[in-house]
């Protein structure tokens, strides 16, 4: 009764923001991402007879106040009357703070703990379990470019492409390493309830979805910047509209599009997207890559970087 899964994070080039049904976890609308390669979360799961509580160790430290979203997750995939479980997680990438690392870790743990159970379930199914603990988890399931899309009562995800069919390389500029102050989940509660421009967020999104989509389908860099860097400035729009303002960037984030704007000024072929934190992350062409990663090193404010190409799904890994 005990497994070990690895999930990557994905980064939306189409932004998920907001829910429709807040039970369920299911979002407002339909997104599209890139699964990274280097980053990971790795989750072991074991059920303990006998245990009295369910426990949580992150990177080998007890993590308490983590532990109730994880055991909720748990619940709905097993069960209420299951054993309590021993779980010890660990990411090579730091976690709440902009890098969707919940996305790599509930992709994580439904994977192992479904294992460690026993359940049997194929992957479109762990997805949606995943997607019900974190709406991003449910993309990490898979590797490449995916695409979530809504239905009446769930979500389907589709690999719209494989990694190695378009290998693009992504520079992770780090602006901070802090938990950010205000979750995603209730922050988009707080969008929906207060932003005007949220209803307008809704009627858009699926024109970019399809624009994006078809980016992808032709290899097309250049209109695949155009709107997936559109769509992120409309979410974070929406959110610097609430109340009170949801104001995730810092110095160092502006900065860091600055540099983007100035690579492609000469000729780069690079695109920012920023999720619900201050960190950008760089999309470019392979050959690029060392030209994003020098620019970004020397931008002001970066205390990390990361490089990484696009990765595959959430799997099964052993321990030892």
């Amino acid at each position: 009764m005990r497994a070990t899964a690895r999930a990557q994070p994905n980064i939306a080039l189409i932004k998920y923001w907001g829910k429709r049904d807040s039970g369920l976890n299911l979002p407002a609308v339909g997104s599209i991402s890139i699964t990274l390669e280097s980053l990971f979360t790795e989750m072991r799961v074991g059920f303990e007879p006998g245990l009295e509580r369910d426990r949580l160790t992150v990177d080998g430290d007890e993590a308490a106040d983590l532990l109730p979203r994880l055991s909720r997750c748990l619940d709905v995939l097993i069960g209420l009357d299951r054993e309590h479980a021993l779980i010890d997680s660990r990411s090579n990438f730091p976690i709440a703070a902009g890098l969707a690392s919940s996305s790599s870790s509930f992709a994580a743990l439904t994977l192992a703990a479904a294992k460690a159970a026993g359940l049997g379930l194929d992957r479109r199914q762990l997805a949606r379990m995943a997607g019900r603990a974190s709406g991003s988890a449910a993309r990490s399931m898979y590797g490449g470019f995916v695409e979530l899309s809504n239905h009446a009562d769930r979500i389907e995800l589709e690999c719209l492409l494989d990694r190695d069919t378009w290998p693009l390389s992504v520079v992770v500029a780090i602006t901070t390493d802090s938990p950010k102050p205000v979750g995603s989940s209730e922050a988009m509660e707080i969008s929906r309830r207060t932003s005007p421009f949220y209803g307008r967020w809704l009627e858009t999104q699926q024109d970019d979805i399809d624009a994006c989509r078809a980016a992808i389908g032709s290899r097309d860099f250049e209109r695949l910047a155009a709107t997936a860097e559109h769509n992120c400035l409309k979410m974070h729009s929406v959110m610097w509209a609430s109340r009170p303002p949801l104001v995730y960037w810092n110095h160092a984030t502006l900065e860091c599009m600055r540099c983007v704007r100035a690579l492609q000024a000469d000729g780069v072929a690079v695109f920012f997207t920023i999720d619900a934190g201050p960190q950008l992350k760089a999309v470019c062409l392979p050959e690029h890559t060392a030209r994003v990663r020098e620019a970004l090193e020397a931008t002001s404010g970066v205390v990390d970087l990361r490089i990484t190409g696009l990765g595959a799904g959430a799997t099964l890994v052993d321990p030892h």
